[in-house]
């Protein structure tokens, strides 16, 4: 992608003028990548960042989790019925308030950890960048989602040309 066609000086509405078809096919990759490594746990990658969560806190109710992993109660909630399916996680109703349905880890979904520790080294093993380069991409990972997020800065409009935004 050429910072001539970010600029606006060539056809923006050309594929490779864009940023967000290559995010979009990154993550699609990331996610095939983790495919097979999830595959002898049974997981799916949506699965595998739930427990990350879980083995991170232990307990945490479902709109904190949502909010967390940027997923909406329709795609949360039947994950999470998965999960307790492969007895992996418990849902119940929070002692202090009947309306807040809380995730906790069982036994078999904290020895699970453990089991695939070896997970994140064979990605970074996979995706064959230098620890910098991950850093950095990480980083500005997360700066482009902060700014996207529903709760980050005010969309500018853009009017006419887009090189108004760019400078």
């Amino acid at each position: 992608m050429s910072t001539e066609n970010l600029q606006g000086k060539s056809d923006p509405l050309r594929l490779d003028s864009q940023i967000c078809f290559p995010l979009y096919s990154a993550a699609n990759a990331v996610t095939r990548a983790y495919r097979p490594l999830l595959k002898e746990f049974d997981l799916t990658y949506l699965q595998y960042i739930v427990m990350m969560v879980l083995w991170e806190r232990q307990r945490v109710n479902v709109k904190t989790l949502g909010e967390e992993l940027h997923l909406d109660s329709g795609t949360l909630t039947p994950l999470l019925k998965r999960l307790e399916a492969k007895a992996l996680v418990v849902r119940q109703r929070s002692e202090s308030d009947e309306r807040v349905r809380e995730i906790s880890l069982t036994d078999e979904g904290r020895a699970l950890k453990a089991k695939m520790a070896q997970v994140p080294a064979a990605m970074a093993c996979r995706v064959a960048l230098s620890v910098e380069e991950l850093m950095e991409l990480k980083r500005l990972s997360q700066k482009l989602l902060s700014q996207l997020a529903d709760n980050g800065p005010a969309i500018r409009p853009v009017v006419g040309d887009a090189e108004n935004c760019l400078t």
